[in-house]
């Protein structure tokens, strides 16, 4: 292909090292989309608060959509500049929803700032080594908007479990999964990390034939389909192998990076 105008690609799992580091190398083949005057956006569930590291890695250069697409964060100022929430009575009556006819979810949620979960929650990754979120009770939990409703199961398979979410509240959220546990993330209805970058895309001109995008697991799904040219990383969940037009190394081989040095 032609030199994309811009690039899209997802984090944990895909651009960054498995303990969560960029390498030197995908640092450098960052630098070089700027250099030639693409526009590089980091597309993540992450939250805003797990940002900063990056940050700093590429210099607070450029904008992040995080939360699958919930939330636009400048990583120059490192602060929200767009949020799409989920309002709380539909927040109300997903956990109503869910609760009732899968026994066992543990659910908490992502605010514009901070985080909060249910006692029986497990936290994982950064969350289970850091003293941070609020334990509150499902009234407190559903009674403000939020980006992102996570619902977790100790025991369900994690594709098992989105297909149950789907189910029972795809008409008034957006069911997703990223982790490989049984983790549901949901976001305002019809919001994904394709919604939030066609937007942004669209603002500067760019059509989707101009972009080239990368990702792992089932979240990265709309984005890689709406994308004109699509990679997975070797490590990829099998559902987006199958989506995709190509296929990189994997994220600890610097896959990014390989294609990125290619195209610059």
């Amino acid at each position: 292909m032609t030199c994309p105008r811009l690039v899209a690609t997802d984090l944990d799992g895909t651009a960054l090292r498995t303990d969560g580091t960029i390498s030197p190398r995908t640092a450098a083949a960052f630098a070089r989309v700027e250099r030639a005057g693409g526009t590089l956006v980091f597309v993540t569930g992450r939250p805003p608060r797990w940002m900063h590291t990056v940050a700093g890695a590429v210099r607070h250069r450029g904008l992040a959509i995080c939360a699958n697409g919930a939330l636009v964060y400048d990583l120059h100022t490192e602060e929200i500049v767009e949020a799409h929430l989920i309002a709380p009575d539909i927040l109300e009556e997903s956990v109503r929803r869910l609760r009732d006819r899968v026994p066992g979810l543990r659910f908490s949620v992502e605010y514009e700032g901070g985080f909060a979960h249910e006692s029986d929650f497990a936290l994982g990754g950064w969350d289970s080594h850091e003293v941070s979120g609020r334990k509150v009770g499902a009234a407190t939990l559903t009674s403000r908007p939020c980006a992102k409703l996570l619902a977790q199961h100790p025991s369900m398979n994690p594709d098992e479990l989105h297909l149950r979410a789907l189910e029972l509240v795809g008409d008034i959220v957006t069911p997703t999964h990223s982790s490989g546990r049984a983790l549901i993330e949901m976001s305002a209805y019809g919001v994904t990390k394709a919604s939030a970058l066609a937007a942004l895309a669209e603002e500067r001109g760019i059509k989707p034939a101009e972009v080239v995008a990368f990702g792992d697991m089932p979240n990265d799904l709309p984005m890689l389909t709406w994308a004109g040219t699509s990679y997975a990383v070797a490590n990829a969940h099998p559902d987006v192998m199958a989506a995709v037009d190509h296929v990189t190394a994997a994220n600890n081989d610097d896959g990014v990076a390989r294609v990125l040095e290619t195209l610059f």
